[in-house]
């Protein structure tokens, strides 16, 4: 089999991975561009916003760690179709309740379905790919997240505009069913894909002699509660937890600042939110092309991984300066250099799981670690709504942002330094 066959393959599941991801972010972001639009018609305060982005929030941890051993028990396949006929049905359902707590319920449902999303995406990379490829492979189909960031402020406004709040949330939810036949008429496990011979079996199990652990060469489960056994998954627990949380606020917050900050009109398409969201997919792709680069240079596979994110995480410190931004473009730029550093960041703290943890724990490990960051999720908007509230009170709600951004600006150092006193050295999992 050719290079060229071989790549064709493997990188049809980056792109069914991609638009997966696309969609989930999409459909997530919905109501963070109607916000001022629901805000009116639901006399929401900024606790209530907080409150039902903490019922996302709530079901996204619980179901992450459900759905990370569900998807190794049934498979990528089964589990990823799951995970989108839920999370898509909940997005369409938003059209439909009529109280500030139905959008809580329907928000909760959206989250345990979504959850699906990386546990499954992660664990299909390292069934399809070898270490050296799979952090250049996750980098590309996280950047669907963005790319799903992009699209809504060009979308939602304008389906607001004409059609209403409701159908903005019918016709984006209706996206997924269309993936859904593409997955399940593409997608197949590479030892029984009818395309797939031996000697790419070879190719994509290459690195093998590098597993360490033995378990992987059986095909028993891994229970979950046995993952937090070892220091290894606590070191991407807390690398999780402190940086998940800032992505939350770039995700649902962002469209609120400029608003309040700059008069941003969010009933029209938004160019700094474009531009910042397209920045995330630069960050995203070249994060994972950058310690694919330094394995390709020689450098061990765990300190490619720790080199990168060491990198991605001082990009992150300059977001403290925004609250010196003078005009709305400073700040664009100095977020999205933080927004696309924390997509660099998420490219390979993902990857780094793939390379510890043996295949069929996968799942399970990035369910474990995505709920830890979803619990940081949780806590984190509580404080945001606080901060802003009492920032408005005071008659200067942009005093608020800049307190959350000096808490962005610290979070990656803070990981990465409590990531590499947890696990200095790379050990592979042996459960």
């Amino acid at each position: 089999m050719s290079q060229t066959q071989r790549t064709n393959y493997r990188w049809t599941v980056v792109v069914l991975l991609f638009f997966a991801t696309t969609i989930n972010y999409l459909d997530r972001q919905v109501i963070g561009l109607l916000k001022p639009t629901l805000e009116k018609q639901f006399n929401w305060s900024e606790k209530d916003f907080s409150d039902i982005v903490m019922a996302f929030q709530a079901a996204y941890a619980l179901g992450l760690l459900v759905f990370g051993a569900f998807i190794d028990k049934l498979g990528t396949k089964l589990g990823y179709s799951l995970s989108l006929i839920i999370w898509s049905l909940a997005a369409m359902a938003h059209a439909l309740v009529k109280s500030t707590f139905g959008f809580g319920a329907v928000r909760a449902v959206l989250g345990a379905g979504e959850s699906g999303n990386f546990p499954a995406a992660i664990k299909s990379v390292a069934e399809w790919f070898p270490k050296k490829e799979r952090a250049f492979a996750t980098g590309i189909f996280n950047s669907g997240a963005n790319i799903g960031a992009v699209a809504a402020p060009i979308l939602v406004p304008w389906i607001l505009g004409i059609y209403g709040w409701q159908m903005a949330f019918i016709i984006t939810g209706a996206i997924g069913f269309i993936w859904l036949i593409f997955w399940w008429v593409y997608y197949e496990i590479p030892s029984r894909h009818k395309k797939i011979n031996s000697e790419e079996l070879d190719y994509i199990n290459s690195d093998a002699e590098e597993e360490v652990a033995e378990s992987e060469l059986t095909t028993e489960r891994i229970a979950w509660s046995r993952l937090f056994t070892v220091k290894q998954t606590w070191a991407l627990v807390v690398g999780k937890f402190l940086t998940d949380p800032m992505w939350y606020f770039f995700l649902f917050w962002l469209p609120s600042y400029f608003s309040s900050t700059f008069n941003l009109d969010l009933k029209k398409p938004t160019l700094p939110l474009i531009l910042i969201y397209t920045a995330t997919t630069i960050g995203s792709i070249g994060g994972g092309y950058l310690s694919s680069w330094f394995i390709k240079r020689g450098m061990p596979v765990f300190k490619a991984r720790k080199a990168a994110m060491f990198i991605f995480a001082f990009c992150v410190v300059p977001i403290f300066t925004a609250r010196y931004a003078t005009n709305i473009w400073q700040s664009v730029a100095l977020i999205g250099l933080a927004a696309a550093a924390h997509q660099a960041w998420s490219a390979n703290i993902y990857t780094t799981a793939s390379d510890i943890f043996p295949k069929k724990a996968v799942s399970s490990i990035i369910g474990i670690a995505g709920m830890a960051g979803s619990v940081g999720g949780i806590l984190f908007p509580f404080f945001i709504g606080w901060v802003l509230d009492s920032a408005k009170a005071a008659g200067n709600v942009t005093a608020g942002y800049n307190i959350l951004f000096t808490i962005c600006a610290c979070a990656y150092v803070a990981a990465w330094l409590l990531m590499h006193f947890l696990m200095p050295k790379r050990t592979a999992v042996n459960l």
